[in-house]
């Protein structure tokens, strides 16, 4: 069932026209996987791995398994509103703990095997997860960090060896009958952490409601997603917004196969590969990503692409790699914009829509998305303001998880800010000029500053530090530290790379600062916080 009539190519009536057809009760599972189940035959995810192993999965399999797994969690004391971790990549086992934790009525906390022993610890406990399944590369880091979190009563192995590989264990203990939990449209059904620009990481809780919430926006970046013989997949870590909530749990929605590709770091031609093998037909690519394809030479003439449509989104796409797209993939790549608390917001649909390049797009089908000033009054075409969004819209979050002051904070006169600075045109297309915080968007990925300064201070040769985004042509931003050092220690490059290594191993890859300058003094204001405004315009200059 799709929410866009594709016979309608007027992008504003559709806008205009558009109403949500939520029902009161909805759960996750039973709208992409249960309901699937009079054509259950059908290929729902195919695998492959680094090594080049293969399997397939129908939705009778999908079914099955999650309705075992949902048993075994039941068994372990897992019910309704717990909070359950999957440190897991892109594999079979992380569509099934997805189904069976919403089965259960229970809430998942998605989280990246790039977190490193200082993320997954605050992460874990600030949710107060009662269960986590975790991948083999963090399986030691979770059960040392066990015994500190009072809450974490089952550690579950997965691709451990034996004999901590518990999951297929538990799995195989669990009856296959299982009746599904029948959770409303504003139940929680996922938390995701969020970082931002002062403290630390904020848990963002989504509702079941969400997921038709993203549908418009996904079958219009898609250029009207599902057609016949689509395959969905996407580089985006199924532990974020975009790899589960743009990706995962939309394809297996409209009963449309999607790959699952356990291949670790990005390689381009293995990816090109990849998509030929499969006959990818749609994807959501970073543009961090595009760039990375956009290397490659003959991309036509050496690999069998079927691509029809890509989405983008995390930064800015650029009018260079909409030219690219155009003339490499024959297609007009998708710009798309939104956050992980209020996401799929605004973008385009090159099918009925020119897009402008450079441009955000337009607000989907069933959302409201302006420009506002400081009191939330809507500012004329042209006029520079933070780009928000009305609170009234299926896919805004429940709100920040023991947060409901930070939740507050964001809204002003029932519209959301998103701290994204933009305009708006005469002919109602968005666009994007900067932040107006700190958050660093590297990769696709949002970083806050506050985290990785904290990390930074854990080294014994750190006095002081900030953090700040340095522009960057592949990744739009690269993180970039300034370091003020302690008594005894002398600024030289193997200090840089022994900070580096800290917060790369305690935080995360993605987080940590490619860039480590050390200075004698921190500007900051009369209040004693750090100007980071300073060490950008710093950054600018030299």
């Amino acid at each position: 069932m799709r929410l866009i009539d594709p016979a309608n190519t007027d992008f504003d009536v559709l806008r205009r026209d558009f109403k949500w057809p939520i029902p009161a009760k909805l759960n996750v599972a039973q709208q992409v996987c249960e309901r699937h189940q009079g054509q259950a035959h059908r290929v729902a995810v195919f695998y492959e791995n680094a090594a080049g192993d293969k399997a397939s999965y129908s939705f009778a399999d999908l079914k099955n398994l999650s309705d075992r797994f949902a048993n075994a969690l039941r068994a372990s004391g897992i019910g309704q509103g717990d909070r359950v971790a999957i440190v897991l990549p892109q594999t079979i086992e992380t569509i099934v703990a997805h189904l069976a934790i919403h089965k259960l009525g229970a809430v998942s906390l998605p989280l990246a095997v790039l977190f490193g022993p200082e993320a997954l610890e605050y992460r874990l406990r600030d949710s107060g997860a009662k269960a986590a399944i975790v991948h083999a590369s963090r399986y030691a880091d979770v059960r040392q960090l066990q015994p500190e979190l009072p809450d974490l009563g089952r550690v579950i192995g997965c691709r451990c060896g034996i004999p901590q590989d518990e999951f297929w264990t538990l799995l195989e203990q669990g009856s296959d009958e299982f009746t599904l939990v029948q959770t409303l449209a504003d139940d929680p059904a996922c938390l995701i952490y969020t970082s931002g620009t002062t403290g630390p990481p904020k848990g963002a809780l989504t509702a079941h409601r969400a997921l038709f919430g993203n549908l418009t926006g996904f079958e219009m970046s898609q250029n009207f997603f599902p057609q016949a013989g689509d395959v969905f997949w996407t580089p985006a870590d199924w532990a974020w917004t975009g790899g589960l909530w743009d990706a995962l749990l939309p394809a297996l929605n409209y009963g449309m196969p999607i790959l699952a590709f356990e291949g670790g770091r990005f390689d381009p031609e293995r990816v090109c590969r990849l998509m030929s093998d499969y006959a990818v037909t749609n994807s959501f690519f970073p543009p961090t990503a595009l760039k990375m394809l956009r290397a490659l030479p003959n991309l036509n003439s050496t690999y069998d692409l079927k691509l029809r449509a890509i989405m983008s989104a995390g930064e800015q796409v650029g009018e260079e790699l909409i030219h690219w797209g155009r003339e490499n993939l024959g297609l007009t790549i998708n710009e798309m914009w939104g956050q992980t608390e209020f996401n799929y917001l605004v973008g385009n649909c090159s099918a009925i829509m020119p897009p402008k390049p450079g441009s955000m797009g337009k607000p989907y089908p069933g959302h409201r998305v302006d420009v506002i000033d400081d009191d939330g009054n809507v500012l004329a075409d042209g006029e520079e303001g933070e780009l928000a969004a009305w609170c009234d819209d299926p896919v805004m979050f429940l709100g920040y998880w023991n947060n409901p002051q930070a939740t507050q904070a964001k809204i002003t006169a029932n519209w959301f800010r998103t701290g994204d600075v933009g305009y708006r045109d005469a002919e109602g297309f968005l666009w994007f000029v900067g932040r107006k915080d700190d958050v660093i968007s590297s990769a696709g990925y949002r970083i806050g500053p506050g985290e990785i300064e904290d990390s930074l201070l854990t080294h014994p040769a750190v006095l002081q530090a900030a953090v700040i985004g340095k522009p960057d042509e592949l990744r739009g931003q690269v993180v970039k530290a300034f370091v003020v050092l302690a008594d005894g220690f002398r600024a030289c490059d193997e200090l840089a790379t022994e900070i580096q290594k800290t917060v790369r191993n305690r935080l995360s890859a993605h987080e940590y600062p490619r860039e480590v300058e050390f200075i004698d003094s921190l500007p900051m204001t009369t209040t004693g916080k750090v100007r980071r405004t300073d060490l950008r315009a710093r950054e600018q200059t030299t």
